[in-house]
């Protein structure tokens, strides 16, 4: 993460015109620290091997050899050096110190007014003011059917897309297994989420699989803007910028669906804002859209709203609620990824923290579980008395938070509701109270409440916000109550790898059911192909799966090659 602009880095190098030039041979530390240099005179030598010999020292702290006979010698001086760098006072006097400090004056005077942009004017160069929108870009190939912050990055970002598939096994296994066949040949789909370097991979996945792609963003932060250009440059329609605007945010949604000659026929959504966005201003493409693959537990929630008020016209996947989903992306995903988040923006120890999490799902056990390991005292509010009894079985204090609002060091939000942290708890905070969410919806703390005058916000670093109240007391919001994880930080790869996966199945699985197989209502993916995903992963770790006999088979009553467990199983 580059250091927050303005700030100056002590410890930074100087630019190469103001370095000193290298000292020569024989010359500086490295001459100090050589053999030669530290070489014991030899009366010293001798002082210490003869036991006869007894010494004492000079006012001017030199040192004297006292001989049998009584006479003194003195002995010659170890001449002690200092060890010094050449030029350092004059190297750190010339280091600039004003960089950046024009953006970071701009978005503290704005960040009261200007909640979504403010992030983008961290960079000291002129250009990346200017929005995307307003940018003519153009690939290699001559195409402008994209908007991405820099199409120039996209060398930068093509790396971080082969690194990105080191870590995702089984979606390149999916495209060695599907190179005669191609189970998504015809298939226009329509994207809305994080665009990171593993959803590059996934797309490229859909590509290779023989779809046409188009997709924006489902978050205004999480965007990799050298992801974006690398997609862009390979010719894939990508619409989406680190530090959107609200109406960015819709603009580039609208991009990826209204265009001309171009009917998208599936649906991948992560948050459910595209789905609600072509309900309401194109609800004629359902005609043609096959199904819909849903990855959040806010988009599954308007899904099943939509099914239940009978107005869902088209097949959908419920992948959230997925095993693969649930029990590896939203609990080992954010069990790493919450302390990487914190540290990332706060610098903060956990240990001997209070630290209160709403919510105790799948997302919340694993926040708990990392923040529990690193020493810090953890309590839970929660409505589910299942969860709750889960929660002190698993030797956390359950609370309501208007308990301990007013001693706890960081509020964590993951519930998938409204309003679960109210302008009412934020004003009985402790000073210096985080408060982040790590849910998908950035609904759960009233952000909305802090935007008025007796206010002041000031923007200290990329998605670090210091609300400060009329007598001094401040809060440290992170990332404008949003997603923390994929907006200050990042997520592990070969988690993703299973998410990702399984998005590609359930669109494979959608995409090619017979009419009638699915009715217009909301599914759970076939239990056979959360096996499958699981076992694609497994080499990875030299995994040896133990195999039924058929006696074993017969007494389970089973398929010696699953499914295994009935839908009804926990896990």
């Amino acid at each position: 993460m580059a250091p927050p602009a303005g700030g100056g880095d002590p410890e930074a190098p100087a630019p190469a015109a103001e370095r000193p030039p290298a000292p020569g041979p024989g010359s500086g530390p490295a001459a100090a620290l050589s053999p030669a240099a530290g070489k014991v005179p030899q009366a010293s030598a001798m002082k210490r091997s003869d036991p006869h010999h007894q010494h004492q020292r000079h006012r001017d702290g030199g040192e004297a050899l006292l001989s049998p006979d009584g006479t003194v010698t003195e002995a010659p001086r170890t001449v002690k050096k200092q060890i010094q760098f050449a030029d350092q006072k004059q190297e750190f006097n010339k280091r600039p110190t004003k960089i950046g400090r024009r953006s970071l004056s701009r978005s503290i005077s704005q960040s009261s007014t200007d909640s979504y942009s403010s992030a983008a004017s961290y960079t000291d160069s002129s250009d990346d003011e200017t929005s995307p929108r307003d940018k003519q870009q153009k690939n290699s190939k001559g195409s402008s059917d994209f908007c991405v912050k820099n199409i120039k990055q996209a060398e930068f970002g093509r790396r971080e897309i082969e690194i990105a598939e080191q870590e995702m096994p089984a979606l390149m296994a999916l495209r060695k297994r599907a190179q005669g066949e191609k189970p998504l040949a015809g298939a226009k789909i329509v994207g809305c989420t994080h665009i990171t370097a593993q959803t590059a991979v996934l797309m490229e996945t859909l590509g290779a699989l023989g779809a046409q792609c188009r997709w924006a963003a489902c978050n205004i932060y999480s965007t990799l803007n050298e992801v974006a250009a690398a997609l862009a440059e390979s010719g894939f329609p990508v619409f989406a910028w680190k530090g959107e605007s609200e109406d960015d945010f819709w603009w580039c949604i609208d991009r990826c669906v209204n265009v001309e000659g171009w009917q998208p026929n599936m649906i991948l959504d992560d948050g459910g804002d595209l789905t609600h966005w072509i309900y309401k201003k194109y609800p004629n493409m359902f005609k043609k859209i096959k199904g819909i693959v849903e990855e959040s537990v806010t988009g599954v929630h308007r899904l099943y709203q939509l099914s239940k008020a009978g107005k869902l016209c088209v097949p959908a996947m419920n992948v959230n609620d997925s095993v693969t989903k649930q029990k590896f992306d939203n609990l080992y995903c954010c069990r790493e990824s919450i302390l990487d988040g914190l540290k990332r923006t706060t610098d903060m120890m956990f240990g001997g923290k209070q630290v209160v999490v709403c919510g105790y799902g799948e997302v919340g056990k694993g926040c708990c579980a990392a923040l529990k390991a690193m020493g810090s005292i953890v309590y839970v509010t929660e409505i589910d008395p299942i969860c709750a009894l889960q929660a002190c079985m698993d030797g956390f204090r359950l609370v309501k938070l208007n308990e301990v609002i007013r001693q706890v060091d960081i509020v964590i939000t993951c519930t998938g509701n409204k309003n679960v942290v109210t302008r009412e708890h934020l004003d009985r905070m402790k000073n210096s109270c985080i408060v982040c969410n790590m849910g998908h919806s950035n609904t759960e703390i009233d952000v909305a409440s802090l935007r008025t005058p007796e206010l002041t916000w000031e923007r200290v670093r990329s998605q670090v916000d210091h609300v400060i109240w009329p007598d001094g007391k401040r809060i440290v919001l992170l990332a404008e109550g949003r997603l923390l994880n994929l907006s200050c930080s990042t997520v592990p790869t070969f988690v993703l790898s299973i998410t990702a996966t399984t998005q590609a199945l359930a669109l494979i699985e959608l995409y090619n059911a017979p009419e009638g197989r699915y009715k217009q209502d909301v599914y759970l993916l076939p239990k056979k192909m959360d096996e499958y995903v699981a076992s694609l992963h497994l080499p990875t770790f030299d995994a040896h799966l133990t195999e039924l006999t058929d006696e074993q088979a017969k007494y389970l009553g089973l398929n010696k090659n699953g499914p295994f467990k009935p839908n009804y199983y926990r896990y």
